[in-house]
């Protein structure tokens, strides 16, 4: 029976060719999907690039305590908007116990993200009971045919439970009507029961000779400020509708068309915390172009059965209701049936943006606070690029030194070094770049930092096995032999060094926010990719050049050179000599 052979490696070591092809046809398809995919440079965050960073401060004023849970809410809420802006590395994040920080990176509509996610009322389905342009536009006679929707207001979009039903006509309201009149419609709209009831017409333009009650205080106040409100003034819109309660009728503004629109506003019937989800989706069996989807729960579906069943009931405009944010009427949607089954779409003419705007507002619209601006701070690109190019030459500094140490002590070796960290950078570079498209990674000035320890960390998996080797031949073992008994050994210690890294890396993304994330998600990153490189890379290279004479010879420029690294005389198998026995005498 023979004896099995001893200091023999499994047969994939013996064909580490396998394995440096492996990775190379790795690196190569990985470079030409960063290529095709036109991101060639990681996407850069807010402190390297620029980008806007606002305070909000909570304030006690919609009913709700200002407490963590309701902040964690907000800033849940908050985060969602930003994202659905398509935002990449935006941070939202609790700062004390009544302030939220959101930044918001450059490249992103920083305007249209203030304005989602700064935005301090709540979300409201109101029906309109009056609405008329303003300004200049309210001299010049209305148009009969319907208008186009937009992000701000969309005045087009009918709403019905599975297709559109027709859109919506412009305001009945005569553009010449004086300021009396006016009154009198909106004190008309006011008396009228949203219900309807027979002969009844709760119409906006109802006539002047009616002979409504006289109004109460409240109504009086209100049919005032309808009648003074204009909405092609900034300071007018930013105003209307301010500290009113979801139980009161109120005045809005909404923009169609390019036109001020001024609306009087029932009580709220369905707040926007009752919408489970809301989506843009395009329709392409009816050809209806850019459509929104609205899905409400248990309470929200009945009362939007009941609102829109009364609302189908009406005339223009009072079949109508606006979708209230702010303030600002951002869509008024008509209705021609009662919507049942807690499903509903808005359809008229939208863009693919507008839609998913309304999409974004309806979804991410009910904060459980309300919050104040405080301070928006503008990170100018300058000071980013000073911030990347200090960065860089700190690992360039960094790479330097630890290069200059391998070359110093390693001399030989060290090409193996250079050659694995060479590897190892091109593969951190390659997938950053692709994984700010995939996933939204951002590298900021943390994650360069990460990038920077890594090189220590890579640099010393290979020291690890560096030294096995020694110790191999220091025993007096052949070059050959002594990388692969060496490897066994360096690998558990390279493992549990880089598993243990990794946990790190993965507690700190965990329990970490903002920018730290950055920091942990590159450190585990590298950490990972040292071990691919090690097994793929370091360890095949080592084998094969083990097989060259410079290295097998021990050349003294090699790095291996037994006479300078002290070892033994050569092992040699003998046998060991038979017993003697021992006679006593």
């Amino acid at each position: 029976m023979a004896a099995p052979k001893r200091g023999r490696s499994s047969s994939a070591q013996s064909k580490p060719g396998r394995s440096l092809a492996l990775i190379l046809i790795a690196i190569v398809a990985l470079t030409g999907g960063m290529f095709l995919s036109g991101h060639t440079t990681p996407r850069l965050g807010i402190d390297l690039a620029g980008g806007t960073s606002i305070t909000l401060e909570a304030k006690a004023d919609q009913g709700s305590a200002i407490n963590k849970a309701n902040m964690d809410t907000a800033v849940d809420i908050m985060n969602r908007r930003v994202n659905g802006l398509g935002v990449s590395e935006a941070e939202v994040q609790t700062q004390g116990d009544r302030n939220i920080i959101v930044n918001i990176p450059k490249g992103t509509n920083s305007k249209e993200a203030r304005d989602q996610v700064g935005t301090t009322a709540k979300l409201y389905f109101r029906p309109v009971l009056a609405q008329e342009a303003t300004g200049a536009a309210a001299a010049t006679p209305s148009p009969s045919a319907s208008a186009s929707g937009s992000s701000s207001a969309s005045p087009s979009p009918s709403t019905s439970e599975s297709a559109t039903t027709g859109e919506k006509a412009t305001s009945s309201s005569s553009p010449s009507a004086s300021a009396t009149t006016q009154g009198r419609a909106a004190s008309d709209a006011l008396k009228a029961d949203p219900t309807p009831s027979g002969s009844a017409s709760p119409s906006a333009s109802a006539s002047p000779s009616a002979s409504p009650s006289a109004p109460t205080a409240a109504e009086a106040k209100l049919q005032a400020a309808y009648t003074a409100l204009d909405c092609s003034k900034q300071t007018q819109r930013n105003k209307a509708g301010d500290g009113v309660k979801p139980e009161d009728a109120t005045v809005g503004c909404g923009e169609i068309g390019g036109v001020w629109y001024k609306y009087l506003l029932g009580p709220a019937a369905v707040a926007g915390t009752e919408v489970d989800e809301a989506q843009a989706v395009y329709d392409t069996q009816t050809a209806a172009g850019w459509q929104v989807t609205m899905d409400f729960n248990k309470s929200g579906a009945k009362k939007f059965a009941d609102i829109t069943g009364q609302l189908a009931q009406n005339t223009q405009p009072q079949n109508e209701f606006g979708i209230v944010l702010d303030g600002q009427v951002v869509s008024s949607p008509t209705v021609s049936q009662s919507i049942t089954g807690g499903q509903a779409q808005i359809s008229g003419s939208f863009t693919q943006e507008e839609a998913q705007s309304l999409a974004n507002m309806l979804s991410y619209g009910a904060l459980p606070l309300s919050f104040k601006e405080e301070t928006v701070t503008t990170v100018t690109a300058a000071l980013g690029t000073d911030q990347l190019h200090a960065g860089l030459l700190a690992g360039a500094i960094g790479l330097a030194l630890v290069i200059v140490y391998l070359v110093f002590y390693y001399r030989g070796l060290s090409l193996v070094a250079i050659a694995s960290l060479l590897v190892s950078g091109i593969l951190t570079y390659v997938l950053m770049a692709l994984l700010g498209p995939a996933i939204g990674f951002a590298l900021n000035l943390p994650a360069v930092c990460g990038a920077i320890v890594a090189i220590g960390i890579t640099a010393d998996s290979f020291i690890v096995y560096f030294e096995r080797i020694r110790d191999e031949i220091r025993e007096g073992r052949s070059l050959r032999p002594a990388v692969e008994r060496a490897w066994p050994r360096a690998r558990r210690t390279i493992l549990v060094s880089d598993f243990v890294s990794f946990l790190a890396a993965a507690v700190l993304f965990i329990v970490t926010v903002g920018k730290v994330q950055g920091f942990a998600f590159t450190l585990g990153l590298t950490t990972v990719l040292d071990v691919v490189v090690v097994f793929f890379f370091t360890k095949p290279l080592m084998t094969l050049l083990a097989r060259r004479p410079f290295f097998a010879s021990g050349n003294k420029w090699s790095g291996l050179d037994p006479k300078s690294l002290g070892a033994k005389a050569p092992l040699r198998r003998t046998r060991r000599p038979a017993p003697v026995e021992t006679k006593e005498a």
